[in-house]
């Protein structure tokens, strides 16, 4: 990709990991959407990019309304002819036991991680195939969705929904030349201080050593991964989700089957 020529829609992005990508994005010359659910922090980003020369604009509304991303891509088309780059980074949490957890805590993650990056890609997706234009979507994704985490089973299974989504995606979408990745980032933002600092805590409670766990990177190490895929454009590596902690980076490869047997079982 010629970055200075790219169009990119940034969800969640006044805030953490998605301003941070919005950010570098704009340095690198990108012209930028910016998305968030208040309008006076989308407003305050849109001039604070703006100050530093980047072609920038913003839409305050809510991923997971169905129109969202349909306002996103005209918004991009409108101001600068096209939408290139889709990153669905808009996301929360609502963490609780399983069995403790309410209907509207669960709904409310799906909505937003699920729903919000189906309603924001399909439109995009369209856009790029009537232009005839090559394109890169980058999900958010997380370990929990890979892995399983305590007290987010929400969480989890929205993110699991993200992974299955870009691994259908990248199949759908490579004839079309539309690359489609996903990152799951370990970075302190607003979202993962509080546990950082308690695990902290407990450390410093106990007199040891804060686990390696929650030794992470920053929102810039992510924004900086992120320009790095960009730029090598791989359509090869379309599909695959990689692990960004600081400068720790890790392919995640989808699950595998194993033969199983009986008589070894009984």
């Amino acid at each position: 990709m010629r970055l200075n020529e790219e169009v990119a829609i940034v969800t969640g992005s006044t805030t953490g990991i998605g301003y941070s990508i919005a950010k570098q994005l704009v340095k690198h010359g990108v012209a930028v959407v910016i998305n968030g659910r208040n309008e006076e922090m989308v407003k305050a980003t849109v001039l604070e990019l703006q100050a530093l020369g980047g072609n920038v604009v913003g839409l305050a509304k809510p991923v997971e309304c169905f129109d969202t991303g349909d306002e996103l891509v005209k918004l991009a088309v409108k101001e600068f002819g096209k939408a290139t780059i889709l990153v669905n980074n808009a996301g929360m949490i609502a963490d609780q036991m399983s069995y403790k957890m309410s209907d509207d805590a669960f709904s409310d993650v799906i909505d937003v991680h699920v729903k919000g990056t189906f309603f924001c890609t399909r439109p995009f997706v369209q856009q790029l195939k009537k232009q005839r234009i090559p394109g890169h979507i980058i999900n958010m994704t997380s370990t929990a969705g890979l892995e399983g985490t305590i007290g987010q089973v929400n969480y989890s299974a929205a993110k699991a929904a993200i992974n299955g989504m870009t691994w259908t995606l990248a199949k759908e979408l490579q004839r079309d030349h539309i690359q489609v990745n996903a990152i799951a980032p370990a970075a302190l933002t607003n979202m993962t201080r509080p546990y950082i600092e308690k695990a902290r805590r407990k450390a410093a409670e106990s007199g040891t050593e804060l686990p390696s766990y929650w030794k992470i990177g920053s929102p810039d190490d992510v924004a900086d991964f992120v320009i790095h895929l960009f730029k090598q454009e791989n359509s090869e590596e379309s599909g695959m989700i990689y692990g960004v902690n600081g400068t720790n980076i890790v392919r995640w490869h989808p699950p595998y089957s194993e033969p199983y047997s009986l008589n070894e079982h009984k």
